[in-house]
């Protein structure tokens, strides 16, 4: 018998209690900065230094954290259904706790890409500097989707959302799109399961399980649900 196919779309909320910090918060800011400044293509033309500074710090940053008691139920599902994570977040937390299908919307910390080409990819552990160039001498940048740019991958997410079984909404506010969109790509009868210390706005959608706990708590609880079942 075929494994039922749970897919999983993820934002910050679930990262944040590894301590990687929202960009969403009260004041606007991440990490103490104007999104406009860091993570914009205006703001790469503008003083790439800085962007490169901001980003080099959410590297270290993430090579710090750990994968947290979410992540690791997410990857526990996987020893009874097909599970599929799209995550919007940057971090490898998922692939670090076991993951073994995760898919980037926003693109990865841990990679680089030329100016000219956002396909071709190269690792990076370590920092970012002014003078980094591919092979055709061109400035390298982040890997990084940033507002204002297009999310290529989303193409790609919709069929995987489409052929969900069960589906499962983790330490996201649905208010990035095109990310939050994604949602809408769910059948109609699929079961859903919101885990969030906030539900987002999901009364227009059927088949709605809300979890209102943070992520740790209610993926833990989560995961005993569905393992459990029969």
């Amino acid at each position: 018998m075929d494994r039922q196919k749970i897919v999983v779309l993820t934002g910050a909320g679930i990262s944040a209690e590894s301590g990687l910090k929202t960009f969403r918060d009260s004041d606007g800011l991440w990490e103490g900065y104007d999104i406009e400044e860091v993570a914009t293509p205006r703001a790469w033309r503008r003083n790439p230094q800085l962007v490169l500074d901001f980003y080099n710090m959410r590297r270290r940053n993430v090579l710090d954290a750990q994968p947290n008691a979410a992540h690791y139920a997410l990857a526990a599902l996987q020893d009874r259904y097909d599970v599929h994570i799209i995550t919007q977040n940057i971090d490898d937390l998922h692939e670090r706790a076991g993951s073994n299908h995760v898919m980037h919307l926003h693109g990865e910390i841990f990679k680089m890409r030329s100016e000219h080409d956002e396909y071709t990819t190269y690792p990076i552990k370590g920092d970012m500097k002014l003078g980094d160039v591919d092979k055709h001498g061109v400035q390298l940048r982040p890997a990084i989707v940033w507002f204002e740019e297009a999310v290529p991958m989303i193409e790609h997410a919709i069929p995987v959302m489409q052929s969900a079984d069960i589906f499962i909404l983790v330490g996201t506010s649905l208010v990035v799109y095109p990310a939050a969109g994604l949602v809408d790509y769910i059948q109609h009868h699929v079961p859903k399961y919101i885990v969030d210390r906030k539900i987002p706005p999901v009364s227009r959608y059927s088949n709605i399980i809300a979890i209102e706990k943070i992520a740790t708590e209610g993926m833990t609880e989560l995961k005993k649900i569905l393992l459990e079942s029969e």
